[in-house]
């Protein structure tokens, strides 16, 4: 009885879920563009930065749908679902932070009904819900998702040791986002203001030891590790998301 719990693990065709972090300046829009290119296919944005993303339509062809305030988790949901019922392959969501910490976003959500109940605690119990009917939208969309989120900035203060000069550097720490979010992608890179990045978080294991610039063959490497396996089954995504999102609540005791 107990081993019919248990079936061989077998490696399955999965979508991509990455996360690029920064702070402003950095290149998360034209990264998560060259990597869609890569990717292939019909590319759609939405975009909460006033349309800017339309400033790299050299980059890469894409339609775009553009959010404006107050930036509701309602109004990502209802675009990310239009974009995956329309057929398009990628989905580029620039940026969840607006969500979390922008106008109308869960922050301020939260602080409006804590001010009205005068009970922090149980305000979450409001907005914790719409946080994650956000994130379930993501991860069962049936289109690759590539998310960015604004990073908090800390200024640093660099000397060239061969000419004297100091400079200050803008460094990106913590993702403007709620804590854990990072959980829920594949892959997270963290972008400088060189444009270079580093993997905090990489289940293909291909870019763990690297500091590169993301480019269209970035995309190309991640089509080849996502079409690796077998097909699955929507019953099988459901029970692996579902697991997921257990594991990401307990250990923040959401």
């Amino acid at each position: 009885m107990a081993s019919q719990l248990f079936r061989t693990a077998e490696r399955k065709k999965v979508k991509l879920r990455m996360a690029l972090c920064g702070p402003s300046g950095s290149g998360k829009t034209m990264s998560a563009l060259l990597i869609a290119k890569g990717l292939g296919g019909k590319i759609a944005v939405i975009d909460t930065e006033r349309g800017s993303s339309e400033l790299y339509s050299d980059i890469a062809n894409f339609d775009v749908c553009v959010l404006e305030p107050p930036f509701k988790v309602e109004k990502y949901i209802e675009a990310i679902n239009a974009a995956g019922e329309a057929g398009y392959d990628v989905i580029i969501i620039d940026s969840i932070s607006h969500a979390w910490s922008g106008e109308g976003g869960l922050l301020e959500q939260h602080t409006a009904i804590s001010n009205r109940t005068n009970n922090k605690y149980t305000a979450w119990g409001a907005v914790t819900p719409l946080h994650y009917r956000f994130i379930d939208s993501m991860l069962q969309s049936p289109a690759h998702i590539i998310a960015t989120m604004r990073s908090k900035v800390e200024y640093a203060m660099e000397k060239d040791e061969a000419t004297g000069k100091v400079t200050i550097k803008k460094l990106g720490m913590a993702p403007v986002q709620r804590e854990g979010m990072s959980y829920e992608f594949t892959v997270v890179l963290d972008l400088d203001q060189d444009h270079m990045a580093v993997a905090s978080k990489d289940r293909t294991s291909m870019f763990s030891s690297l500091v590169f610039m993301p480019s269209i063959e970035t995309g190309r490497k991640i089509k080849k590790w996502l079409e690796m396996g077998k097909e699955d089954t929507k019953e099988q995504q459901n029970r692996v998301e579902t697991a997921e999102k257990k594991e990401v609540a307990a250990e923040n005791g959401w």
